[in-house]
């Protein structure tokens, strides 16, 4: 057969695809919001239910830990249950649990229902992406990514303004409760018009033909090695990382976990529920590595920016969740061209030009100084959301351009694995190195502040100060503050060009990827 017939051999297109496609994206929007929307909220919520600070950050980690343990086998799971039904399962947990964190009684409760919003949350994007690759053809497949691709990368940017601007305005609790109606109407649409292709129903039965053997062992091995990996990166640098016992016994905990989950995965369970086999193929190896490079760098300087105008610019959280709006709308504009690109340009040749753009804008970043204005923000993340959907939207197209048959499900449980582990250390990593290099930077300038340092005692006599040996405590005082703002500002600009160079030198790998023919598979189809 045919390469281009193998390739709708599954696919039955209906009229109305393109609602499919958003009806899908909705609650993946929702989920993706609601990692980076209670950032800004931790303070306001750990004073109303009379938590502390360092207490109150598990509400990030409670839902980063089980959604980084659903993910890798979601795959297994939408074979399982039915793809339809596993993503309807988990929009309604989702949704249900979404409420429960809104009207939480206590921290303990709220962590409780997080980490049930975390696994609901868990299965959505990896389900939505195997029914937009059996739902469109290779032709449409494109743009179909390219509304997937709003929802994923739209969603972390607006996320701290909406949430800066929920909590000054109403209640916290009101970032949980947004998430219900979204729901309910994503459960209505999706009832009546995503249905199963021929592919995800054989799928199904055949797993219950062959009789369901659950994988216990590489399920409690995958649940320990991830969670425990997403608690040190979650928590390492607020605890000093190997100074402190409790990193240490999860890192031990993440390392022996992982190694026995892949020995276990790959040679011993007989049916696994994470397919790592699929990594044998250099194409699709490939793409997750790129994955888990893309989230890197959207998360972590979707946080670091924010954070910047807020630690150096004095900005409320509001205003710092506004630097990225533009940029987000960008985002909206820039996708359906690149959508409509990829059915003429090669993959690698489009990640090429969005990486070079991407390098381009965090190469601009480095430019900042302590009064650098706000549309001069705004425009370097503008550049940025240029670059990204090129990327990223060629690299979904490329990852399931080549799979075997039936592996929809499990290709899209290990993209997101990668591109949420890619967002975790990104994040991790920003903030370790601007907390060492802020030190590295304020030791430098401190030494330089002496009686008989020639440009320290010139800026004295500018203020009048003209005995070098008395001076006012209180200038002092003031002078020790901007220090430690400058210390700070050199400190993101380290960070800053450490991405730049390294979207130069992913530059190598995509050069090394595979060409495709544009608007079909590969033999051996999806």
């Amino acid at each position: 057969m045919a390469a281009d017939t193998l390739s709708h051999a599954h696919h039955h297109p209906t009229a109305n695809q393109w609602l499919v496609a958003f009806t899908v994206s909705m609650a993946t929007f929702m989920e993706v919001l609601d990692t980076s929307i209670a950032n800004v909220s931790l303070r306001h919520i750990a004073g109303n239910l009379g938590a502390g600070e360092s207490e109150s950050a598990w509400i990030l980690t409670s839902y980063l830990v089980s959604n980084a343990i659903i993910l890798p086998i979601s795959g297994w799971l939408s074979s399982v249950i039915g793809r339809k039904r596993f993503y309807m399962s988990c929009v309604a947990l989702f949704t249900i649990s979404s409420f429960c964190c809104g009207m939480a009684p206590s921290l303990g409760w709220l962590l409780f229902f997080r980490v049930l919003q975390g696994i609901g949350g868990g299965g959505l994007a990896p389900s939505e992406q195997s029914i937009l690759a059996d739902t469109f053809s290779p032709e449409d497949r494109g743009m179909a990514f390219a509304i997937y691709g709003v929802a994923v990368v739209f969603a972390p940017a607006i996320g701290p303004t909406l949430g800066g601007w929920i909590t000054d305005n109403f209640d916290w609790r009101w970032i949980f409760f947004i998430n219900i109606p979204v729901g309910i109407l994503s459960l209505f649409m999706t009832s009546r018009l995503v249905h199963e292709s021929a592919q995800a129903k054989k799928e199904h039965e055949n797993v219950w033909r062959n009789g369901l053997n659950v994988d216990y062992i590489g399920f409690g091995l995958v649940a320990l090695g991830l969670g425990s990996l997403q608690v040190v990166l979650d928590k390492g640098q607020e605890d000093d990382w190997l100074g402190s016992h409790f990193i240490i016994l999860f890192s031990i905990l993440a390392a022996i976990g992982i190694t026995a989950a892949i020995f276990w995965e790959l040679f011993f369970a007989r049916d696994p529920m994470v397919d790592l086999p699929l990594l044998k193929n250099w194409s699709f190896a490939s793409t997750n590595a790129l994955m888990f490079i893309m989230g890197f760098i959207l998360n972590s300087t979707t946080v670091l920016i924010p954070q910047f105008v807020q630690q150096i610019m004095g900005y409320n959280a509001t205003n710092a969740g506004m630097i990225l709006m533009p940029g987000g709308f960008v985002l909206m504009c820039v996708f359906p061209i690149a959508g409509m690109l990829s059915r003429y340009v090669q993959p690698k040749y489009m990640m090429l030009a969005g990486l070079l753009i991407t390098a381009g804008a965090m190469y601009h970043l480095t430019t900042f100084d302590t009064q650098v204005s706000f549309s001069y923000m705004a425009w370097a993340r503008v550049y940025q959301c240029v670059g990204l959907p090129l990327f990223f939207l060629s690299l979904n197209n490329l990852a399931y351009g080549n799979l075997p048959p039936g592996k929809s499900n499990n290709a899209s449980a290990l993209l997101n694995l990668w591109r949420n582990l890619g967002g975790s250390v990104g994040i991790s990593l920003a903030v370790t190195l601007l907390e060492r290099r802020a030190q590295l930077h304020q030791d430098r300038l401190v030494s330089n502040i002496t009686p008989y340092s020639p440009g320290f005692i010139q800026k004295l006599h500018s203020v009048g100060i003209t005995n070098p040996f008395k001076i006012d405590p209180a200038y002092m005082m003031q002078v020790y503050a901007e220090v430690q703002k400058q210390a700070e500002m050199l400190s993101y600009l380290d960070v800053f060009k450490i991405m730049t160079y390294g979207c130069a030198v992913v530059l190598v790998l995509v050069l090394a990827l595979p060409k495709v023919k544009l608007g079909k598979r590969a033999a051996g189809g999806h």
